[in-house]
Formats: structure tokens, C-alpha cells, sequence
């Protein structure tokens, strides 16, 4: 998802990973790297993400509204009641990535996203902890100085496992905190990351 910054026609720099893959390109504009603090929007960029894992994200972008319908929009409160007739449903539901294991590790997610709430009022306000309830800014100026995981992410992967949440491994948490705006790593030459710069 990341790559060297290239002008656009409208002369601002972009970051180039999107291509010419207009799913991609309105992602990056529009949601990659913004500072998320709704919980249901939290969670589905957390289920998002454990889906992702092994495969590229254009993938599970051009299957999310079939992620959308399949799982009653990412309502974790729905989502945690799903019993084996549901799974089996979403199993032969072909608008979606039908991996078992993933399936199985949203809905228990979900029941672990709850418990976060009742234990902290919020799993935003849980999640954020990890950054200083502020967004990390990368400053990269190059795709080989994104890494792949940090220390952020090395400890809020820990904690989730503590807690039991399933596919939250520290690569995929630090996709997470990209897309949620965690951290900013947009390319500092992007015109995104001068202004998510400016956002809480």
C-alpha cells in the first residue's frame, strides 16, 4: 500500500502505491491515514485488516461492501452473536474472503471488542493508548523507510493477544494504525500527509 510520491494532474504530490486503481486512489485520498475515533469504523478496519493478512489490500477493498452486507454492516454487538448456521452462511457467501479461520476470529473479535468497551467506556479510548492518544508521525521520506511494525505495535499486539483477540499479530496492527491514522505515513513529499498533519 506504499510506495515512491508522484505528481498528479493537478500538480500535487501523491503517494504512488494506488496506481491507477480507482478503489485505491479514493482510499488513499479519502480514508487511508485519517485519525479514527468511532468504535463500530475502529472495528471494521480491525476485521479488515486480519483479512487482509496473506493477501494485498486492493483485494479486500474490491470485496468490502460484500464484507459490509455479509457481516450487518461491522455492528460488533451483531457480529458477537453469530452462532454455526451464520458462519456456515458467510462460509459459501462468495462477496467475501471465505477463509474459516478469519471468519471464526471476527466473531470472537467482536465479543473481545465489547469486553474492551465495558473495561474502558470506549475501544477507542483503549487503542489510542498506544500512540499517546495522538497520531504518530511517520516523516518518511522514502518506501524503505516505512516499516512494517514498531514498538507501537509490538506492544498493542501483545495486549490484544493478552486479551484474545485472534489474527492481530504486530505486522497486522501497524496496518491497522495506518489506516486508523495512528500513524501518519503517508510520504512527507504526499499532500495527504501535510494534511492529516493537522488532524487529531
Amino acid at each position: 500500500m506504499r510506495g515512491k510520491v508522484k505528481p498528479t494532474m493537478d500538480t500535487k504530490n501523491t503517494c504512488s502505491w494506488p496506481g491507477k486503481d480507482s478503489l485505491m486512489i479514493a482510499y488513499h485520498d479519502e480514508e487511508w491515514g485519517v485519525p479514527l475515533h468511532d468504535d463500530r469504523k475502529l472495528f471494521e478496519f480491525m476485521a479488515l485488516d486480519a483479512f487482509q493478512a496473506g493477501l494485498s489490500w486492493s483485494i479486500v477493498l474490491k470485496k468490502r461492501e460484500g464484507f459490509r452486507r455479509a457481516f450487518d454492516y461491522f455492528d460488533f454487538n451483531k457480529i458477537a452473536r453469530y452462532k454455526e448456521r451464520k458462519i456456515r452462511q458467510l462460509l459459501e457467501d462468495e462477496g467475501i474472503i471465505r477463509n474459516q479461520l478469519k471468519i471464526r476470529a471476527t466473531v470472537n473479535n467482536a465479543k473481545r471488542f465489547i469486553e474492551v468497551q465495558k473495561e474502558f467506556g470506549t475501544f477507542d479510548r483503549y487503542i489510542w493508548q498506544f500512540t499517546g492518544a495522538r497520531p504518530l508521525l511517520g516523516k518518511r521520506r522514502s518506501l524503505s523507510r516505512i516499516p512494517a511494525r514498531s514498538v507501537e505495535s509490538d506492544a498493542m499486539s501483545a495486549d490484544l493477544r493478552k486479551r484474545g483477540f485472534k489474527f492481530v499479530g504486530s505486522t497486522i496492527c501497524y496496518a491497522f494504525m495506518q489506516a486508523a491514522g495512528m500513524v501518519n505515513d503517508h510520504l512527507v513529499n504526499c499532500y495527504r500527509y501535510g494534511e492529516l498533519k493537522k488532524l487529531k
